[in-house]
Order: structure tokens, then sequence, then C-alpha cells
């Protein structure tokens, strides 16, 4: 791809505020949209499904102590 295709794609749209994203911020428009979006991570806003129930890592874990 050279470079004049490059900038005729679409961007995508910030998943925050829904922005065109910047250049060189990935997704995001913005240091704080992307701020927001790390600190939902940290908080654990963001979680993967799984079928696991809570706990069953845990017994595992003490045993080794």
């Amino acid at each position: 791809m050279d470079k004049d295709d490059a900038s005729q794609a679409p961007r995508r749209a910030c998943p925050i505020c829904g922005k065109p994203a910047a250049p060189g911020r990935g997704t995001f428009c913005s240091k704080r949209c992307a701020d927001i979006d790390l600190g939902r991570w940290l908080k654990g806003v963001y979680r993967v499904p799984t079928d696991e129930v809570p706990g069953d890592g845990e017994a595992g874990e003490n045993e080794a102590s």
C-alpha cells in the first residue's frame, strides 16, 4: 500500500466518544479518551466472558502455600 492509499483509508470512530480517530492515537481521538479506556481496563469494567466459577483456581493456589 502506498502513501496515497493510506490517507484515503476511512478512519475508525473513537470507541469512547465517537469522534474520528487521530493519527498516532490508534483508535482514539485524544489522549483523554485513551486514558479513560485505560482506566476502565484497570478498574475491571471490561471483562472477558467465561464459564469458570469464581474460586475454581484458588484451591490449587492455597495448597502450594
